[in-house]
C-alpha cells in the first residue's frame, strides 16, 4: 500500500518552525533537493537579524542589470594650517592633521628618533614634522595663551577716570629708581644687591591737584629683558631716563623698542644734569637718531631736564605725565569683575605666597575668588603700597594680594572668577598644559667641574638645570640668560623653575634627571642638603644672576674657576632675641655646625631664604667678649646694620677666598 505525501506545512508546525514558507512556491523538480530560499538556512529556517538601531533599513539587494556602486573613498586629510599646544603627544598630533599616528612615528624614525603614542613631542620635532607634510603648524604655548588680549564692551556711562600708570625704563645706572625715590620720597637703592634693582616693583604717588600717578619701576640690566619688555605692555607712559653724562646705551635702545612695540607714548627725563660733565643736548641728538624728536625741536616727544639727587624739576616732570594722560583719556570700569596683571609674586615668610597686581579693569575686593595662571585661592588681604590694609582696589592702582595656593608666575593675567571651583579648575588646566610643555623639554646633564672632561668624552649633550630663586621675576630673568648661552656640543635646558627655597623636591628631581640645581638668592634647608649629599647633586647658590651665567660658561669652554671661593665656617641657629636700647637686637644662639668667629660674613637664612647678607659685630660667651666660639656651644651675637633678627633663623657664617685659576 503505498505512503501519502506528507504535508510540509504540517511538518514544519509539528517541529515548531519559526516561519512559514512562501505562499508561491516552484515545485521542486524531480531527483533534486530544494533550493533553500535566500536568507534561510539549509534545514529551512530563516535566519532572524534584529537591527539594534531603531528604524534601520535592511541592506537592498542590487537589481540585475544595475549599475554597480562607486567604492567607498576614505575622506581627504585636511590641508590648512593648524594651531597645536606646546608638548602635544604622538596620538593627538595624528588627530589634528587628520592623518595616521604611524606616520608620525615613521617620521620620527626617519629623524633618528624612537617615539609611542604618548609621547611629548618638542617643538622642533613638531616643526619637523610640519616640514615634512607639507603642513603649516603653529605651536601655542601657555603664556601665548594668557597674552591674548581680552576685548570688554563696557557701557560708556560706567566708565571713570582712573590713574595714568607710568613705566620708568632706561640703562643701568642711570638713575631710575633714584628717580622714582625723589618722587615717592623713600629709599629703595640701598636694598638692591651691588645698587642694581633686580625685581619690579609697583607705587602710587599723589600729585598736588589731587590726582594719583602709578609708577612702574623696571630693572636696567640687561639680564632683565623679559621684566622689561612685561612693564611697557601695562604701562599707559614710558619715562626714559637717560644720564646726561652718560648719553644713549644699549638698554636704552632697547627700552625705546618695547616702549614703541607697546605703541606706549614716551617722555625722556634727561637725568644727573647737576654733574659737571652734563651735556644734555647731546642726549637730545642722539635720541633723535632713535625716532625721539624733542618738542623743542619741533618733534611730539616731550623732553625734562631732572636731576633726582638734587630734585630738580620733577614738578615739571609730573606735569608732563598728567598732560599725556589728559591726552589718552585713560578710563576704565570699576564696577566689573577685576582683572589685572600679576607684577611680582614671592613666598614670603609668615604671610606665604604674596603677589603684586596691577588692576586694569573692575574692582578687586577681599573675598573675590581669583586665578593667574596655574595658581588661585581666595583673596584674604589687600595690602597698598606703603603696606596699609586696604579692602579694594580699583582701575590702575597696584595692590599687594594675600591668598593664593602659590606664587603666580609674573606677567601672568589675573581674573576675578564665580567661585573657588572654577578658579581650581582653571588653575589646574592651566598647570597641566605647564607640566607637559616641561616634559616635553626635559634633558640630562651633569655637574658643571665635570662637564668640559665629558664633553670631551662625547658623554654629554645637554646641560639641565633647575633653578629657584626668591621672587618670579628673578626667576625668569635667569631662564631668559640662560637662553642666551649656546655652544657647539651642549644645549642647556631648564628642566624646572620656581619660587622659594632649595628643597628636597627640587634635590629629588634633580636626581631623576641627572641636573644641577642653581639658587638665586635662595639657600638649600638641611633636609635637601643632606639629600644632595646623598645623591651626589650638584647645588650651586648665587646672589647676581652674571656670576651663574658666567660659570655656565667657563664650563663649557672648559674654564670653570672662579676666582673668589665661598667657605662655610660654621653655622648657628638662634634660640632667642633681646632688645638693647644701646646696641640693638642681641641674638641668643646655639653654634650647630663649624666655629663662629667675630668680624666673619654671616648670611641670614629664614625659610630658605636669604634675608640679610652682612657680618658679625659682638659675639659674647656669658658676659665676656670672645673671638670665635666652637660647635656645641651657646653664644650672644650681634649682626652691623641689622636688628630685625627672628627665633628660628639660621646664620651661615662664611668666609671669600681668592684662588688661582687653573685652566
Amino acid at each position: 500500500m503505498a505512503e501519502e505525501p506528507v504535508d510540509d506545512k504540517e511538518m514544519r508546525r509539528e517541529f515548531g518552525a519559526k516561519a512559514a514558507a512562501p505562499s508561491e512556491e516552484k515545485p521542486a523538480q524531480p531527483g533534486r533537493a530544494p533550493r533553500p530560499q535566500r536568507g534561510a538556512s539549509p534545514k529551512g529556517k530563516r535566519r532572524v537579524v534584529i537591527d539594534a538601531q531603531a528604524g534601520r533599513k535592511p541592506a537592498q539587494r542590487r537589481e540585475r542589470g544595475a549599475p554597480r556602486s562607486e567604492p567607498k573613498r576614505e575622506p581627504e586629510a585636511p590641508t590648512g594650517p593648524v594651531k597645536v599646544p606646546s608638548g602635544i603627544t604622538v596620538k593627538d598630533l595624528a588627530e589634528k592633521l587628520g592623518i595616521s599616528p604611524a606616520k608620525i612615528i615613521t617620521l620620527m624614525m626617519g629623524l633618528g628618533e624612537m617615539v609611542t603614542l604618548t609621547v611629548s613631542l618638542t617643538d622642533d620635532a613638531v616643526e619637523l614634522i610640519g616640514n615634512e607634510l607639507s603642513r603649516e603648524i603653529t605651536i601655542q604655548h601657555t603664556d601665548d595663551e594668557e597674552e591674548e588680549e581680552v576685548v570688554f564692551e563696557d557701557d560708556p556711562e560706567s566708565l571713570v577716570d582712573r590713574p595714568p600708570v607710568v613705566t620708568i625704563m632706561g640703562h643701568v645706572d642711570h638713575g631710575k629708581t633714584t628717580l622714582l625715590d625723589a618722587i615717592r620720597e623713600s629709599s629703595v637703592v640701598s636694598t638692591e644687591a651691588g645698587g642694581i634693582t633686580q625685581h619690579i616693583g609697583a607705587y602710587q604717588v599723589d600729585v598736588p591737584d589731587g590726582r594719583k600717578v602709578t609708577f612702574l619701576d623696571t630693572p636696567g640690566h640687561e639680564a632683565f629683558t623679559a621684566m622689561r619688555a612685561r612693564g611697557a605692555k601695562v604701562t599707559d607712559v614710558a619715562v626714559l631716563v637717560v644720564a646726561a653724562d652718560d648719553g644713549v646705551m644699549p638698554q636704552t635702545i632697547e627700552a625705546i623698542d618695547h616702549a614703541k612695540a607697546a605703541h606706549v607714548p614716551i617722555l625722556v627725563a634727561v637725568n644727573k644734569i647737576d654733574r659737571p660733565d652734563a651735556n644734555p643736548d647731546r642726549v637730545r641728538t642722539e635720541l633723535v637718531n632713535q625716532g625721539l624728536q624733542p618738542a623743542e625741536w619741533g618733534g611730539d616727544t616731550i623732553f625734562e631736564n631732572v636731576s633726582a639727587k638734587a630734585k630738580t624739576n620733577l614738578e615739571e616732570l609730573l606735569n608732563s605725565i598728567l598732560l599725556q594722560a589728559d591726552v589718552l583719556e585713560l578710563k576704565a570700569n570699576p564696577a566689573a569683575d577685576a582683572s589685572g596683571v600679576i607684577i611680582e609674586s614671592r613666598l614670603d615668610v609668615g604671610r606665604g605666597p604674596v603677589a603684586t597686581m596691577l588692576v586694569q579693569r573692575g574692582t578687586l575686593r577681599v573675598g573675590d575668588a581669583v586665578g593667574a595662571g596655574g595658581s588661585r585661592g581666595r583673596v584674604k588681604a589687600l595690602n597698598d603700597y606703603n603696606g596699609k590694609r586696604v579692602k579694594d582696589a580699583g582701575p590702575g592702582v597696584p595692590v599687594e594680594i594675600l591668598g593664593f595656593d602659590k606664587p603666580p608666575p609674573a606677567g601672568e593675567v589675573g581674573r576675578v572668577v564665580e567661585n573657588d571651583r572654577v578658579a581650581r579648575q582653571t588653575a589646574q588646566q592651566r598647570a597641566q598644559r605647564k607640566r607637559t610643555e616641561m616634559l616635553a623639554k626635559r634633558s640630562k646633564a651633569v655637574s658643571l667641574e665635570d662637564l668640559f672632561g665629558q664633553m670631551q668624552e662625547g658623554a654629554v649633550k645637554e646641560l639641565a638645570l633647575v633653578i629657584k630663586a626668591d621672587v618670579q621675576g628673578s626667576v625668569e630673568a635667569a631662564v631668559d640668560e640662560i637662553a642666551k648661552i649656546h655652544h657647539e656640543e651642549v644645549s642647556v635646558q631648564v628642566i624646572h623653575s620656581g619660587v622659594g627655597g632649595i628643597v628636597a623636591s627640587d634635590i629629588m628631581l634633580a636626581a631623576a634627571s641627572n641636573a644641577i640645581v642653581v639658587g638665586f638668592n635662595v639657600r638649600p634647608n638641611a633636609e635637601a642638603k643632606a639629600l644632595a649629599d646623598r645623591e651626589g647633586v650638584d647645588i650651586r647658590t648665587y646672589r647676581v644672576i652674571y656670576q651663574l651665567t658666567e660659570d655656565i660658561q667657563r664650563a663649557l669652554i672648559g674654564m670653570l674657576s672662579p676666582e673668589k671661593v665661598e667657605e662655610v665656617l660654621g653655622e648657628v641657629e638662634v634660640r632667642q632675641t633681646f632688645r638693647a636700647s644701646r646696641i640693638g637686637t642681641i641674638a641668643g644662639c646655639m653654634v650647630t655646625q663649624g666655629t663662629v668667629t667675630r668680624g666673619a660674613q654671616v648670611r641670614i637664612v629664614r625659610d630658605g631664604t636669604i634675608v640679610h647678607d652682612g657680618r658679625i659685630g659682638t659675639l659674647k660667651r656669658f658676659q665676656d667678649d670672645v673671638r670665635e666660639v666652637a660647635q656645641g656651644f651657646e653664644c650672644g651675637l650681634t649682626v652691623d646694620g641689622y636688628n630685625d633678627i627672628k627665633e628660628g633663623d639660621v646664620l651661615e657664617v662664611y668666609a671669600v677666598r681668592e684662588v688661582a685659576r687653573s685652566a
